[in-house]
């Protein structure tokens, strides 16, 4: 009962299905990169473009450079900082006390 369905086996906006019928590629160079751990990458770039400085590796996340003897150091991680912690590094507790008085002036004005 086969009718001859030309495009059997295919799916709705399906590109060429080989290489020669998809056009050239874009000359491509690549470029290796190491990070902390010594894992080494080789992402693919175009040609004519100049590769980033560093490049996230795919094993570990870490940052990798094009240096393999000096990879970039692992980023500083900061702890967990509360809404508080971050207050208290832009004022004194001095500043503190003087807004605070004026906040409560403000409220007892207001109630009477």
């Amino acid at each position: 009962m086969a009718a001859g369905n030309a495009i059997r086996g295919t799916r709705v906006g399906a590109g060429p299905m080989r290489w020669a019928e998809r056009g050239d590629q874009a000359p491509r160079r690549r470029i290796t990169y190491w990070c902390a751990n010594g894992h080494m990458t080789e992402p693919a770039f175009a040609a004519e473009i100049t590769p980033p400085a560093t490049w996230d590796c795919p094993r570990c996340g870490l940052p990798a450079g094009q240096d393999e003897q000096a990879p970039p150091e692992r980023p500083r991680t900061e702890p967990y900082k509360t809404h508080l912690a971050y207050v208290k590094e832009r004022r004194s507790a001095e500043d503190g006390e003087a807004i605070l008085a004026e906040a409560l002036a403000r409220l007892r004005q207001r109630r009477g």
